[in-house]
């Protein structure tokens, strides 16, 4: 049998210490809001295992309801560069994928310390 061994489009890699750069962090939503004037955002406040909870905005109301949210624990990206979104800062970002027909939220199947680091 003759098969062809698959090889990816041309991309661009990322490497390892692009990788190590990203803080992936384990949190807890402590509390959501919808924002004003926005289909899309929710206000999230996560407990990264940092001294106060953080703000972060994100794109997920379409897709999830606050109870499906609140209280659950999630990996957020821990140190982008803040980003003012409809006036309202935002400090970090959640892990979430969708494809033409689902959307998901990656979540731990263990619950973990807050903050901890993935890798």
């Amino acid at each position: 049998m003759n098969e062809e061994i698959h090889k990816p489009a041309e991309q661009e890699y990322a490497t390892i210490d692009d990788f190590a750069k990203l803080e992936i962090r384990l949190g807890t939503v402590l509390a959501i809001e919808i924002v004003e004037g926005a289909d899309k955002l929710y206000k999230l406040s996560v407990d990264l295992g940092e001294a106060s909870p953080r703000q972060i905005l994100s794109g997920i109301r379409e897709y999830k309801q606050p109870e499906e949210l609140l209280g659950q624990q999630f990996p957020f990206i821990a140190n982008l560069a803040p980003r003012t979104i409809r006036g309202l800062v935002s400090n970090g970002m959640i892990l979430a994928g969708n494809d033409s027909d689902n959307f998901a939220l990656l979540a731990p199947t263990t619950k973990l310390a807050n903050g901890t680091r993935l890798r």
